[in-house]
């Protein structure tokens, strides 16, 4: 029987570059000059195979050969002040996870003050933080938002770990299916009794709990008077931070924008795992607590049957919740509105369909930083 590791993990696995023990590979995109700053460097060339790999550069800013983002050679662990412009520290892993290192892609832009927001992108399947964070440089310098993007290894996070935000463990799944290449193909059709797995009955290791800390983190290492932080997820990110809406309610998160999941948790606390939250500890009050919270599901006109991007999971079950991420957004929706009714609790949720948009994070990074600051 293959492992997680060997099967669900390679979700998000599909078309990436191997993150290395010391630093992510982020791609520049959009990315603006950045300001002369040696004291946090050396900086390098994430390892990509260009001309200027392994070179030292003073400052920091973009591989003259490639483009790529220059990060430092040694990023800081837990640093006191953070890097000005484009940065990289890492953190240690939450309960369950004390052996990992989390890497925090960062943006300080010129304009922060100790009260300009700051915002937690969280990453797609690639893991790759450093394209993520970089999306959003533009709308950072333009209102002063501080960005920071953490990145979660693979071998560390699995699909349980990282998409299921740790709710479940053990995870196991047979007959998974495979390209010529061993890669994944865009849609992974899978019967629900291959898949098999614990609920994971420990809510400090849940993986949403990390984002508080890592907004104190980055927050103290700024200057920064906020005691309240934004949400940025896109594909997997997304699932991420809806479910962090449903099973953490009580975050220091005001503001939180789920952009493109392919998967999501049902607000239905008879429905059982992986779809509803039946087992998990959850109850009407604490659901109540989360229709309360900002939500903003963002979702792309597009991102429909003729969307290649990404990798969509599908299974008899959870297709009866819609076959495609936009089907499946606005089924999720309507479902929560529908539970907030016969629960009489407030519902702070809303819908944006994002035209024209299908599966692209920059786009849809794009309609969120106008969204939240616009």
């Amino acid at each position: 029987m293959p492992s997680n590791s060997d099967s669900m993990n390679r979700l998000a696995r599909r078309g990436l570059l191997k993150c290395a023990a010391a630093s992510v590979i982020c791609t520049a995109t959009g990315f603006m000059p950045v300001r002369a700053q040696s004291a946090f460097g050396p900086y390098v060339c994430p390892p990509c195979g260009c001309s200027a790999d392994g070179r030292d550069f003073a400052q920091p800013g973009r591989c003259p050969a490639c483009g790529m983002t220059l990060e430092p050679r040694n990023p800081p662990f837990e640093p006191a002040v953070l890097a000005p412009a484009g940065g990289l520290f890492f953190t240690s892993g939450g309960i369950g996870h004390e052996s990992a290192r989390i890497g925090v892609h960062t943006y300080l832009p010129e304009s922060f003050t100790p009260r300009s927001p700051i915002l937690l992108v969280i990453p797609g399947d690639g893991r790759n933080g450093g394209e993520y964070r970089d999306a959003w440089i533009e709308a950072a310098e333009e209102h002063g938002v501080l960005v920071a993007a953490p990145t979660y290894a693979e071998d560390d996070y699995d699909f349980a770990a990282y998409q299921m935000g740790g709710v479940i463990r053990d995870l196991e799944v047979r007959n998974m299916p495979a390209g010529p290449d061993g890669e994944l193909p865009a849609i992974v059709r899978l019967r629900d009794e291959d898949i098999s797995f614990n609920p994971n009955p420990r809510p400090e290791g849940w993986l949403f709990r990390d984002f508080d800390r890592i907004f104190r983190l980055v927050a103290g290492a700024a200057g920064s008077e906020r005691s309240s932080y934004d949400l940025f997820g896109h594909s997997a990110g997304g699932q991420i931070l809806h479910r962090a809406v449903l099973f953490n309610p009580r975050s220091s998160a005001d503001r939180i924008v789920a952009a493109n999941a392919g998967q999501y948790t049902q607000p239905d606390l008879d429905l059982p795992l992986l779809f509803g939250m039946r087992d998990t500890g959850i109850d009407a009050a604490s659901l109540a607590e989360s229709f309360a919270c900002r939500l903003t599901l963002l979702l792309g006109e597009r991102d429909d049957n003729a969307e290649a991007g990404g990798t969509l999971l599908r299974t008899p079950e959870l297709d009866r919740f819609g076959v495609y991420r936009l089907e499946r957004g606005r089924f999720f929706y309507a479902a929560a509105d529908e539970r907030a009714r016969a629960l009489g609790a407030d519902f702070n949720w809303s819908l944006e369909i994002v035209p024209g948009v299908g599966h692209d994070f920059r786009a849809m990074s794009l309609a969120a930083a106008r969204l939240l600051y616009g």
